[in-house]
């Protein structure tokens, strides 16, 4: 319950300081996010390669040519502890979920930087050995741009690039013939994941290296020297310790060895920063004036209003979520108040129940019977104390699974909305300006009204359909008429108005075949309609109300657009204040929820420590007045044996 509560706050914005600490086996991505990792920036030169030094040539050489990785040194940043041993992978590349999460990925990855090869869900399924090398050669390509794959014998190139690369597991060359199979993709999946996050964190050591190549050029020689390496191993040896004994967070750890590389490189963080913000600013503006020289001014501006206009729909979604958000800190409040109270009850009734056996001590013996007696009531209360935990787990449980369940039942809901919109295409009902239409728009839009203006709308389709219906049976009258006023005038195209009056027939009974099935598939329109508002009644009620907000603001919006074609500087800067206005104020519901959220959890805590001293109390009165009573009754003894 704590991890699908973790999860869910994470993907609602909370911090990721509240992760759990142990991750499981069966979350882990690859091996990269099992390693020591950071969120602290890296200071001095501490990731930059210098062309006259050694041991920077060795500390990047992983990430080049795989000829050199058979010769590289066993203090690598890669090997340094694992050496040549293959180790067990832990992966579950044999989960579904698992392999599709990795497939989704994959295909991310290869979508977001320009994968010049044709992606299809049927590819990533099961690829042929071609198109895995292909893969496998492009992301290889953002390590080593200068890498061409041989024509010849990839089978044994593949294997032998990631042996090189130092990759922790078992990948042979006979898994390469029929990489696509069933029981090979997964080992060939978990490859590629692997070789993804080697590219990550060279981006990042990359990314780390251009901010930090001129901080420091005083100490262009301290980080080969005796200092720097001692700290390098010292931090090395410690987190992975840590690692060792079943952490994944080295905040600690990290937090040290970056005050000792300050001290050792002298970084003066607010040169860095102010830096930072004027090469932000250069930059800015050196972009800005490439694009009015480049670039028509008009379609600029036009340009821009089309970004002003999609940054407000991005806003009021994400004031959406926010609001959605505070509801569900609200109801969650709301549950843990709820189950405050309830507990001061119990401790009511245990303080109750305290005073009443300490009040039967002082006025009764107690026997053996007793004794047991109140052991018994103890394990019954601590087990009442557990089933009640279990069942606030189970209530979460059940409330993240209604989410589930809710979002499956709109889903449904929209495919059964395009099947009605494909047989009302077909009927040619939709669009307006279809043939049989007639200006009428017959088009179902179940998320922009209410379940009351689905009702209407229905009726009102029966209303246009029957009257389409009284239409073509006008037609047919009108037409049945003609051909009696064509028998009378001329008897000389008999045999052509009895053809023409076959055809008619023909038509008829096409016509009420339609008519039948246009009202059997009404009378199941209605009935699943009737199904859709009683599913979607609560949630549509909720988004009515913000759609009405959303309406709202969307026209404030639209007018101060529409006034500021003449003004467009002033309107930019009135802009850019409610920008910061509204994230000024998104940065504190944030710190307002996360800290009602701390005290509470800080209460809960408090209140779980004082009913344990309570108990342990209880029990070590309990334990007093036992002992007491069995020296009363050895004194007994000793009488009764005396007499």
């Amino acid at each position: 319950m704590e991890r699908g509560r973790m999860s869910r706050a994470t993907t609602s914005g909370r911090p990721s300081e509240q992760m759990p600490m142990r991750v499981q086996d069966s979350n882990r991505m690859s091996m990269a996010y099992a390693t020591p990792k950071s969120n602290q920036p890296s200071f001095g030169k501490l990731n930059v390669p210098k062309s006259q030094s050694v041991t920077s040539e060795r500390r990047t050489s992983f990430f080049g040519v795989r000829t050199v990785g058979s010769s590289m040194p066993r203090n690598s940043s890669v090997s340094g502890f694992g050496g040549t041993e293959k180790i067990k992978d832990t992966r579950p590349l044999h989960d579904k979920s698992f392999v599709q999460q990795c497939i989704r990925q994959l295909h991310e990855f290869l979508t977001e930087h320009g994968y010049p090869g044709t992606l299809s869900a049927k590819t990533l399924q099961s690829p042929s050995t071609k198109e895995f090398v292909k893969m496998f050669e492009f992301v290889y390509r953002q390590l080593d741009p200068n890498f061409e794959m041989p024509n010849s014998k990839v089978e044994e190139e593949v294997p032998a690039i990631l042996k090189a690369l130092r990759y922790p597991f078992v990948f042979s060359k006979s898994s390469m013939y029929s990489v696509g199979a069933p029981h090979t993709w997964p080992q060939g999946l978990g490859a590629l994941m692997w070789l993804i996050d080697q590219v990550k964190i060279y981006w990042c050591l990359r990314k780390q290296e251009l901010m930090f190549r001129d901080c420091s050029e005083d100490s262009d020689n301290i980080e080969e020297g005796a200092e720097y390496n001692k700290l390098l191993m010292d931090y090395n040896a410690e987190t992975y310790s840590m690692f060792m004994q079943g952490k994944d967070s080295f905040d600690d750890a990290d937090e040290l060895f970056y005050n000792k590389l300050k001290k050792l490189y002298n970084v003066d963080e607010a040169l860095l920063a102010s830096t930072a913000e004027k090469y932000r600013i250069l930059s800015e503006e050196v972009e800005r004036l490439e694009k009015e020289s480049h670039t028509d001014r008009l379609m600029t501006k036009r340009m821009e209003r089309v970004k002003l206009q999609a940054d407000v729909k991005t806003l009021q979604s994400y004031r959406s979520n926010v609001e959605s958000f505070n509801v569900n800190l609200e109801n969650r409040a709301s549950e843990l108040s709820n189950e405050l109270e309830t507990t001061g009850s119990q401790l009511g009734s245990l303080k109750h129940e305290h005073n009443e056996l300490q009040l039967r001590l002082r006025n009764q013996k107690f026997t053996p019977a007793d004794v047991e007696r109140i052991n018994r009531e103890k394990g019954e209360l601590q087990r009442t104390l557990s089933s009640h935990s279990k069942s606030l787990e189970d209530a979460e449980q059940h409330k993240w699974n209604e989410e589930i369940t809710l979002a499956k039942v709109k889903e449904k809901a929209e495919l059964k909305v395009a099947e009605y919109h494909k047989l009302a295409r077909k009927l040619k009902l939709v669009p307006l300006s279809a043939e049989n239409a007639c200006g009428h728009d017959f088009e179902i839009r179940p998320f922009d009204c209410g379940p009351g203006s689905m009702v209407q709308h229905n009726t009102q389709t029966q209303m246009l359909l029957r009257k389409l219906v009284s239409d073509v049976e006008e037609e047919n009258s009108r037409l049945a008429n003609m051909k009696l006023s064509l028998e009378e005038s001329s008897e000389q195209v008999n045999s052509n108005l009895l053809d023409k009056s076959n055809d008619l027939k023909q038509q008829r009974e096409q016509i009420r075949k339609l008519d039948e099935r246009l009202d059997s598939d009404m009378q199941e329109l209605a009935q699943e309609e009737q199904d859709w508002a009683a599913e979607i009644e609560a949630v549509e009620n909720h988004r009515t109300t913000l759609e009405k907000k959303v309406n709202c603001g969307y026209d404030e919006a639209v007018q101060h657009l529409k006034a500021a074609q003449q003004q467009y500087h002033l309107v930019l800067q009135e802009t850019n204040e409610e920008r910061r206005t509204v994230a000024n104020n998104i940065a504190s519901v944030f710190t307002t929820a996360v800290n009602h959220l701390s005290i509470t959890e800080k209460c809960m805590e408090d209140l779980h420590g004082k009913v344990q001293r309570i108990c342990s109390k209880a029990v070590e009165e309990d334990e007093a007045a036992l002992q007491k009573l069995r020296e009363t009754l050895k004194i007994f003894k000793s009488k009764s044996d005396g007499l």
